[in-house]
């Protein structure tokens, strides 16, 4: 039995994602910006949703729920970063450790099977368009957005005890900038063998349940694309799930990274910089991603924005 310090009871220490590197101070303000970028741009995507009525579509409330899962979960691990560098106290306790990883596997996992089902959505568009209307009408879009909840708040719920239940003992430093559950396990100092093949294999249906999903849905759109006489039609219906395909890439590419490669391809700095990028820039871009490449939210964003400026004519000529 090991007969070392046990730290269960005593707060972590994370290490930042620059540490001490050159430049750090720079590299924090970068990560401030983008944090507010990612604020902006996701709460602006989902008044703009919101309010305009053109954007009540099932495709627009998916791509509410997942600006809504971005804004959340980098609230999650973000704000505690920038707090620590400002402040020089980089500890969090077991129970805020516990707290952030829940919720960060509750979103993350939900986010997953939301592309999944955004997929979908897109594959009954493309390849069923006059069962649409039926077949995603408002009743199962809410129903499809409740499940993927439901299902990433099972995946925080399961993992999150059993990762926080092991002892953890010397050292407190969590070689990330949140409490991400494989970073956490290199602390512990007991048999996790059997518990690390667990989640090992509830991440692969994690993630291989909702890949198949989109793979397969993809899979038929580009078949139908294929047979498709008209060159009008083969854009639009590319143009149509371009966006979602970016998204899917940025995402499940550092997932798999992050849960599936096994061990020895990592390294304490490439774990930092790809959880920085489906946690940071990941909610950044996705913003950026379905307003750019989209006309009905430019054109929300036009109509928002001449009625902000009459606005304020008539508080000018008021006062």
């Amino acid at each position: 039995m090991y007969s070392g310090n046990l730290t269960s009871n005593t707060n972590f220490i994370l290490v930042g994602l620059f540490g001490s590197a050159n430049y750090a101070v720079f590299l924090y303000s970068l990560s401030f910006i983008l944090f507010l970028m990612a604020l902006v741009g996701n709460a602006l995507l989902i008044l703009l949703i919101h309010r305009d009525p053109h954007l009540h579509s099932s495709m627009y409330f998916f791509i509410s729920q997942l600006s809504l899962m971005d804004l959340m979960y980098i609230c999650v691990t973000v704000p505690n970063m920038l707090l620590g560098e400002v402040t020089g106290n980089n500890e969090i306790s077991p129970l805020g450790c516990g707290v952030q990883m829940f919720f960060y596997l509750t979103l993350v996992g939900a986010e997953f099977f939301l592309l999944a089902a955004m997929a979908y959505d897109r594959y009954t568009a493309i390849c069923k368009p006059l069962h649409y209307p039926l077949l995603m009408n408002q009743r199962a879009c809410q129903l499809l957005v409740s499940g993927c909840w439901f299902l990433g708040t099972v995946d925080g719920v399961l993992l999150t005890p059993v990762t926080m239940s092991f002892p953890f003992c010397q050292s407190r430093k969590i070689m990330n900038f949140f409490c991400e559950a494989p970073t956490l396990l290199k602390l512990s100092c007991s048999d996790i063998s059997l518990y690390k093949t667990l989640m090992y294999v509830c991440c692969v249906l994690m993630l291989l349940i909702p890949f198949s999903i989109i793979s397969a849905s993809y899979a038929l759109i580009l078949r139908l694309i294929h047979r498709m006489n008209s060159a009008e039609g083969r854009r639009k219906a590319l143009a149509t799930c371009s966006s979602h395909m970016v998204v899917v890439l940025l995402f499940f590419g550092a997932s798999i990274y992050t849960y599936l490669l096994p061990r020895y391809y990592h390294t304490a700095k490439q774990d930092m910089l790809v959880s920085a990028s489906y946690t940071i820039m990941t909610p950044v871009l996705n913003p950026l991603i379905y307003s750019f490449r989209n006309k009905d939210v430019t054109g929300a964003l036009r109509s928002l924005i001449p009625s902000g400026m009459k606005w304020r004519k008539v508080v000018n000529i008021k006062t």
